[in-house]
């Protein structure tokens, strides 16, 4: 695996973009490419760092942080001159489109592969529409949507509170309503995800709790033992065995109705 520190340089076994490729597996981001003269080019991804990767020795050096902002965003509408319009909000402002389409199946496949901090599409799609694509990426927990209507339909309202969009604007749009909606939706996703993980960290706090109670009751009727010493060894077990108490728990209860 290759490894990179600030001022310096890592070189690879192997030449060529696989190194490039493992190199980047290893941090767990993806890359886009920016061509620069000559057979090096410049990668940028979002922890935030610029490299550079040569082509032929499979060089990799680091140049430091930027300030460029990481938020990347997908667009898409069967209109490619609103496309291009909404491209230049976001660019001037300091995003990044990573990605673009006109139909919802080809929007769908893009969100999965780019994996973008955010999706801006048309309520009107070729095919499946923007609020059906925004209902699938909220149920698979893939990026806030922002959704915009050409014009305010009968039952519109409803049907983007179903799909759980972020926001829901009017064509036309400008800078003036879209920039607050975005900054809006990103902030309010990035704390929907705390809340559930939150959630799910004390939901497994508690049924560990439960589990270790229950294999307590267990070692205290078998072994005639304290709940102070059934505790001890379950600690005891969990740190002997390098697992959680949990999975020590487990094992009691699992052992016990094997027995019954």
């Amino acid at each position: 695996m290759l490894k990179i520190k600030p001022g310096y340089e890592g070189v690879s076994k192997t030449g060529g973009k696989d190194a490039l490729n493992r190199f980047l597996a290893s941090l767990g981001k993806r890359a886009f490419f920016l061509p620069r003269p000559g057979f090096k080019k410049q990668v940028l991804f979002s922890l935030k760092f610029f490299l550079t990767f040569d082509l032929l020795t499979s060089d990799i050096r680091f140049l430091g942080g930027f300030t460029v902002a990481e938020n990347r965003i997908v667009l898409v509408d069967h209109d490619a001159t609103w496309r291009k319009n909404i491209k230049a909000i976001l660019t001037r402002s300091g995003y990044w489109v990573i990605g673009e389409a006109g139909d919802g199946l080809s929007a769908l496949k893009l969100i999965r592969s780019r994996q973008p901090d955010l999706l801006i599409t048309a309520a009107e799609l070729p095919g499946m529409d923007g609020l059906e694509v925004a209902r699938i990426v909220h149920e698979d927990k893939l990026t806030p949507v922002i959704v915009l209507a050409s014009a305010q339909s009968p039952g519109l309202l409803e049907k983007a509170k179903d799909a759980r969009v972020a926001a829901l604007l009017i064509k036309p749009v400008d800078e003036v309503s879209l920039l607050p909606a975005i900054e809006i939706s990103l902030v309010n996703y990035q704390e929907i995800i705390k809340l559930e993980r939150q959630i799910k960290e004390l939901q497994e706090a508690l049924e560990t709790r439960k589990l270790v109670e229950r294999a307590k009751g267990i070692l205290m009727e078998t072994l005639g033992i304290s709940e102070a010493e059934a505790f001890r060894r379950i600690q005891k077990q969990s740190m002997n065995k390098r697992i959680s108490m949990r999975q020590v728990a487990e094992a009691i209860i699992l052992a016990q109705s094997l027995q019954t």
